[in-house]
């Protein structure tokens, strides 16, 4: 009967057990000088080696032959526990044995010695899954176990188990294995196997297993079930991934904002029948490491790339700033998970999340704005922000003369002399670019600095600085301030609690001269024709079109 490649190379011995070397020394060392714990707590993320962990201490509290602290692997004890024959160690899957009475049994049996080994051993695995009642009729007995009882309790989420149980255990963090680590085991393990396996596979593998043993061996057998030679590009097939070059082309066409590359990427990829959610997760290990590169002054230490990788990474993340990645990164948080919960129609949110990326004025969230005002601040420190100038500028700029000399030559000295500079001075002020007309009649300015006036207010007078959260001001042709209110009764609010006199001092304050009661107009938006756009809306427009 075939057995797994996981199973087949389990690690008998603590010398075997890879990248977990500050666990293993110290049990080597307990186990050597004859002084094991009563209780263990293996945590830790899968396949790290925790129950493998638990097996091998096992072997080498009852070991006839001990080797350095590490079980032999021929004495009879070691023997009967590999083939499961040993009846005082016991191994429980928590999951589906996490009732009370599955824990009254253990407590009744632990008064009995071994019948054939020196200690016996329980091996309960995801015991996060016990239930209340089952930790509570477990704590005396975790504590003071006879002598010849040894628990060793393995979890993957260690913040669901009751601190009276972490207090009574010799705790042990298993970490996750490193990508050199893993690669040079899963090669090791295919020169044995007799499989050809590139050294660029073997680094694809160990990446994509993230730190897990078994999840690598499973990996790279399922690589080698087709016979062949095992290169990256089978490991991107039997994976669903579009690897690596296809990924950092698709983020080169974000971008870019190339439309046409975007979905020709997500066809090719819904065509050749990938897993989105696979290539969703590439998409996103490459705005990690754009991030990454983006913050951090040693890269190389938090990265697990080539230095080719390494450089193509730095020069995409040259094309984008720190918020913009932060907004994509959001997006693309929330598409996967919208993919992993419709799978209908997971191409259509890869899509729509491209685009929105591509475009960050189709995105209304936090991290898009600071993007778009990133960019606007980025502008502004290097010169190449200019306030857009409106179409009426341009015909300003070709003056009315032109057309005079081909009327009549003798006359074309005259008609330059006086109609063109009076002609200039309508069309300059209809072209500032800050004021906006109201169907009034009235030309309108933004007031800047209205913020600061609400602030002010709000240490002096809270109750009335609340009216004036949402209102909006700006200055009229005559330098008086029209402040907007958003309905009548903040208006009447306003009036009745004196917090006119309390706006017309801090707009002093603001504006550095004298506001008189009649330079102040007070609107609401209920009457008033005055546009309501706010002033984030005005900055993004301008950064936009000044680009």
């Amino acid at each position: 009967m075939h057995q797994a490649l996981y199973r087949k190379w389990r690690p008998k011995t603590f010398d075997d057990v890879c990248g977990q070397e500050h666990i293993t020394s110290v049990l080597r060392y307990e186990i050597k000088n004859g002084a094991p714990s009563h209780a263990y707590l293996f945590c830790g993320s899968r396949g790290t080696g925790k129950t493998t962990c638990a097996k091998i201490l096992a072997k080498a509290v009852n070991c006839l032959d001990l080797q350095n602290g590490s079980p032999c692997g021929k004495c009879a004890a070691c023997v009967s526990i590999e083939n499961g024959s040993a009846t005082d160690v016991l191994e429980m899957d928590a999951a589906s044995n996490n009732g009370v009475d599955n824990i009254r049994d253990i407590r009744d049996e632990v008064v009995y010695t071994p019948s054939s080994l020196k200690y016996r051993v329980y091996i309960v695995d995801e015991v996060h899954m016990l239930s209340s009642s089952a930790f509570n009729a477990l704590l005396k007995t975790l504590e003071e176990p006879p002598a010849h009882v040894i628990f060793v309790l393995a979890t993957t989420e260690l913040h669901k188990l009751p601190a009276t149980i972490v207090s009574r255990c010799q705790r042990f963090d298993f970490r996750r294995i490193a990508s050199p680590v893993l690669a040079a085991r899963i090669s090791y393990i295919a020169k044995e196997e007799g499989i050809e396996l590139d050294p660029a596979a073997a680094e694809r593998i160990a990446r994509r297993a993230q730190g897990g043993m078994r999840d690598a061996i499973s990996l790279l057998e399922l690589c080698a079930g087709g016979g062949r030679k095992i290169d990256v590009a089978t490991v991107d097939e039997m994976m669903g991934s579009v690897g690596r070059a296809g990924t950092l082309a698709l983020v080169g066409a974000v971008a870019d904002a190339d439309y046409d590359a975007i979905f020709s990427a997500i066809d090719e990829a819904v065509c050749a029948s990938r897993d989105l959610c696979v290539f969703w997760e590439d998409l996103i290990g490459v705005y990690r490491d754009m991030l990454v590169m983006k913050t951090t002054t040693e890269a190389a230490r938090y990265l697990d790339l080539a230095d080719a990788e390494a450089a193509e990474i730095a020069a995409l993340a040259d094309r984008f700033k720190k918020g913009t990645l932060l907004a994509h990164c959001r997006l693309l948080e929330d598409a996967l998970f919208a993919m992993q919960h419709a799978n209908a129609v997971k191409r259509m949110v890869a899509e729509l999340t491209l685009v929105r990326m591509c475009d960050p004025r189709l995105d209304t969230s936090v991290e898009s704005l600071v993007a778009r005002l990133e960019k606007l601040e980025d502008a502004a420190i290097t010169g190449t922000f200019s306030a857009p100038v409106p179409p009426p500028a341009a015909p300003a700029s070709a003056t009315p003369v032109q057309p005079a000399p081909a009327a009549s030559d003798a006359r074309a000295p005259k008609t330059e002399a006086t109609p063109a500079p009076k002609k200039e001075q309508p069309a300059a002020k209809a072209s500032a670019p800050v004021q906006k007309p109201a169907n009034g009649g009235r030309v309108l300015t933004r007031m800047r600095g209205f913020i600061n006036c609400v602030a002010r207010m709000e240490r002096d007078n809270p109750m009335i600085s609340s009216f004036l959260t949402d209102a909006r001001a700006f200055l009229d042709e005559q330098q008086r301030v029209v402040v907007l209110l958003p309905n009548s009764f903040a208006e009447m609010m306003l009036e009745q609690a004196g917090g006119r006199d309390v706006l017309r001092h801090a707009l002093c304050l603001e504006l550095q001269r004298e506001v008189r009661d009649s330079d102040l107009l007070i609107e609401t938006a209920e009457t008033s024709t005055v546009k309501t756009d706010t002033v984030i809306d005005d900055i993004l427009s301008a950064a936009e079109n000044g680009q």
